[in-house]
């Protein structure tokens, strides 16, 4: 308890090392199964090109069993949890909006399950000490504090992404290791398209915050944008713009979810361009069945610059 105390002050001694987090997610595959039991299914899916981060390995390897016991209490009895990594760009925009968050380059491990998920107020005390949900002899509450002052201490950085009966993803970002061959790559933003852009784009989000940064990134690229909060207000939105030539939807919304919206706007409008995005991992939403493989998807959180290039991707494939 004193050793997770500490960790959540980040004062707990570390000792970093440079980290092949593919290769630590990898050896990790036995002791993940034991502590999960045979009746949750475990995806792991690891980026190619990964880069190195600098992080204690022990630690870093108790955060991701941490996440993988909570994963397990979340689903019960049965369940999918899906480990991925990959390599990440938090730009200012976001570190704006994010307290001790530096823009730059991180190595991403997501954990992610198909459990009960979280509401939005257990959301945000989950890394609290001794904040739990569970029953009086089912945990200390200590777990996810410790991996949150781990990956601070490390200076990271973690998000949780949750809905009430679909799951939750949890992402712990880790500095990207720049040794004495690899030089930091300017991430420097990019300037709007020489070509003026004409498209009208229909974003569909029911967090407010979200809606109204993506519809504001969307118009500094020079796009013509209406919004939406929900499946139905989308579908009326489309009847009345029948001029709108991409839908950029939330996957995970109440009521009509953005698979089923999709399916309902490509009806009415067989011409139409659609984009799904969501904080969970593609793998995540495509493995438990949420979307097929071959959607076009863009993760979130994403900067300016790949929801352009994504933007432009579909807008312009025949």
């Amino acid at each position: 308890m004193t050793s997770r105390l500490l960790a959540f002050s980040r004062q707990q001694p570390l000792a970093p090392q440079v980290v092949d987090a593919n290769r630590l997610v990898a050896g990790m595959s036995d002791l993940l199964r034991r502590a999960l039991g045979e009746t949750i299914r475990i995806e792991t899916v690891l980026a190619g090109g990964l880069w190195k981060t600098h992080a204690d390995p022990s630690q870093l390897e108790n955060a991701i069993l941490n996440l993988a016991v909570n994963a397990r209490d979340a689903m019960g009895e049965d369940g999918k949890m899906t480990i991925e990594t990959a390599n990440s760009h938090l730009d200012e925009g976001y570190a704006a909006t994010h307290a001790e968050v530096k823009a730059g380059q991180y190595v991403m491990i997501a954990v992610s399950d198909t459990g009960a998920g979280m509401p939005a107020d257990v959301m945000e005390r989950a890394f609290e000490p001794f904040f739990t949900t569970k029953p009086v002899d089912k945990g200390t509450g200590l777990g996810l504090s410790q991996v949150f002052g781990f990956v601070k201490q490390s200076g990271g950085h973690v998000k949780i992404y949750s809905e009430p009966g679909q799951g939750t993803t949890i992402r712990i970002y880790l500095p990207r290791f720049f040794g004495p061959e690899e030089a930091a790559i300017s991430s420097e933003r990019a300037g709007n398209p020489a070509v003026p852009v004409t498209e009208t784009i229909l974003v569909v989000e029911d967090d407010p915050r979200v809606r109204a940064s993506t519809t504001d990134a969307m118009r500094e690229l020079g796009y013509t944008v209406i919004h939406a909060a929900s499946g139905q207000e989308a579908l009326e939105k489309l009847g009345d713009n029948p001029g709108v030539a991409l839908m950029f939807t939330d996957i995970v919304m109440p009521v009509m979810n953005g698979r089923k919206l999709a399916e309902e706007a490509l009806a009415r409008m067989p011409k139409l361009k659609v984009i799904f995005t969501t904080g969970f991992t593609r793998n995540a939403v495509v493995h438990n069945g949420v979307l097929d493989h071959d959607v076009h998807f863009l993760a979130k959180p994403f900067t300016i610059e790949q929801l352009a290039a994504k933007l432009r991707d579909v807008l312009d494939a025949r």
